[in-house]
C-alpha cells in the first residue's frame, strides 16, 4: 500500500512522513521542491501540490490512501480544485483520505470528498502549539512576550498529533465519515503558557500583557490583512467551546496520551535560545 501525504513538508505533513516511514508504510511525499525536502530514507519525494491540478496527474499513481489539506499551503485560502482532485484520486483506485481542515467551514475539497465513494476522515485541530513559535524572537532577545487577552484559552494540539491520528485513520479501518476535533491535554491561557516556556527553557521570561489597540497595531506592523485581524480579535474575545475545550480524540484514537505544551516547547528548544 503507498500512502500519498500532501503538503510533507508542513507542521503536520513532515511528522507524518516520518511516522508513516517508521511503521513500515510505503510514502509518496508531495512536496514544490522535492530536491530541498530532506524526507526520512524510505519516503518517495514527488513534486507537485494540490492547487496545480496538473503537477497532480501522476502523484496518485498507484496510491491507495492520501492525506490531503483542504487549503493552499501559500495564502492558507481554501482549494478550489476539489472536484479535480477526487477524480483523480478515484481514477487511481484511492480508497481512504484524510482531509487537514483550515477552517471551521466545509472546503470545496471537502465536499467533493463527501460526495464520493471515498472513505474520509476529517481532521480539525483547534490550534497548533507551533503558533507559540511567532513569540520565538521576542523570547530569544528579551526574555519577555508581549500578548493581549490575558484570559483567553486555548487548547491547542501538538502537530505530531494531528499527524498521529491521520496515521490511524489511513492504516486502520473504523475511522470513515468520522471528523475529529483535536486538542492538546491542557487548556491554556497566554500567561500559562508563557510560564510553561520558561520552565522548560529554565530560565525567566516574562509576559507582558498588551491592550486591545496594541495587539492590533501589532498585528498590522506584522503585515496582517484587515480580515486577518478582525479573525484573530473574534477568536480571542469570543471563541468557539471548541476552541478551549479539552477532548480525548488523540488518545482515543491512537492509544497514547496527547503530547503537552511543554514537551513541544523542549522539543523546540532551539527557536527560542539564542
Amino acid at each position: 500500500m503507498t500512502i500519498l501525504v500532501a503538503g510533507a513538508t508542513g507542521n503536520v505533513g513532515r511528522p507524518l512522513v516520518e511516522q508513516l516511514v517508521a511503521s513500515g508504510q510505503q510514502v509518496r511525499a508531495l512536496t514544490r521542491n522535492p530536491q530541498k525536502a530532506k524526507f526520512p530514507a524510505g519516503a518517495e519525494a514527488f513534486a507537485g501540490n494540490l492547487s496545480d491540478t496538473a503537477s497532480l496527474a501522476k502523484a496518485f499513481d498507484g496510491v491507495t490512501a492520501a492525506h490531503l489539506i483542504s487549503f493552499n499551503g501559500e495564502d492558507y485560502s481554501a482549494l478550489t480544485n476539489g472536484e479535480e482532485i477526487v477524480d483523480l484520486a478515484q481514477k487511481a483506485g484511492v480508497r481512504k483520505v484524510t482531509v487537514l481542515k483550515g477552517d471551521t467551514e466545509k472546503s470545496p475539497l471537502e465536499q467533493a470528498i463527501e460526495a464520493s465513494n471515498l472513505e474520509w476522515t476529517h481532521l480539525s485541530p483547534v490550534e497548533f502549539m507551533s503558533n507559540a513559535l511567532e513569540w520565538a524572537e521576542s523570547v530569544k532577545t528579551e526574555g519577555v512576550v508581549r500578548e493581549a487577552f490575558a484570559e483567553a484559552k486555548s487548547a491547542m494540539v501538538h502537530e505530531a498529533d494531528i499527524a498521529a491520528v491521520a496515521a490511524v485513520a489511513l492504516t486502520a479501518d473504523g475511522h470513515a465519515e468520522q471528523e475529529y476535533w483535536l486538542t492538546g491535554p491542557q487548556a491554556l491561557t497566554p500567561a500559562e503558557k508563557v510560564r510553561t516556556i520558561a520552565e522548560a527553557l529554565g530560565r525567566e521570561v516574562r509576559y507582558i500583557e498588551l491592550s486591545r489597540d496594541e495587539i492590533v497595531e501589532q498585528w498590522r506592523q506584522t503585515g496582517y490583512a484587515q480580515e486577518d485581524i478582525e479573525f484573530f480579535l473574534m477568536m480571542r474575545t469570543n471563541p468557539p467551546e471548541a476552541g478551549y475545550t479539552v477532548l480525548p480524540t488523540v488518545e482515543k484514537v491512537t492509544g497514547k496520551p496527547a503530547r503537552t505544551f511543554a514537551q513541544w516547547v523542549r522539543e523546540n528548544a532551539a527557536a527560542f535560545n539564542a
